[in-house]
């Protein structure tokens, strides 16, 4: 064992650095709404300003997208995120009786 006088520095001369961690951003996700016959429109509208924090005209330009083309995107997402708003879109739409469709796929 070295024994160090109170004045002596082991580490004297020597620069400490912190090891460079190089990380990735997390994956992401598209949250979808999916077109259906029966769901009102004024609801997907509520749903999407609720849920997704979307303005009212925002919300209505999605609604429209899913109206005219069958599937519109309500946010890019990390996984546990967009899981998690598939899962209130879900919720809502069950507890309001109508079919709503809500999905995610990688970006």
């Amino acid at each position: 064992m070295a024994v160090h006088s109170p004045r002596s520095n082991p580490n004297e001369g020597s620069v400490l650095e912190a090891e460079r961690v190089s990380t990735k951003p997390p994956p992401m996700y598209r949250v979808l709404l999916l077109n259906d016959d029966y769901t009102p429109m004024d609801f997907v509208v509520g749903v999407l300003q609720q849920v997704f924090m979307l303005t009212r005209e925002q919300a209505t330009q999605v609604m429209l997208q899913v109206h005219r083309t069958g599937v519109g995107t309500c946010g890019v997402f990390t996984k546990e995120v967009a899981d998690t708003k598939v899962s209130q879109v879900a919720e809502l739409a069950e507890s309001h009786q109508h079919p709503l469709q809500c999905t995610m796929e990688p970006n």
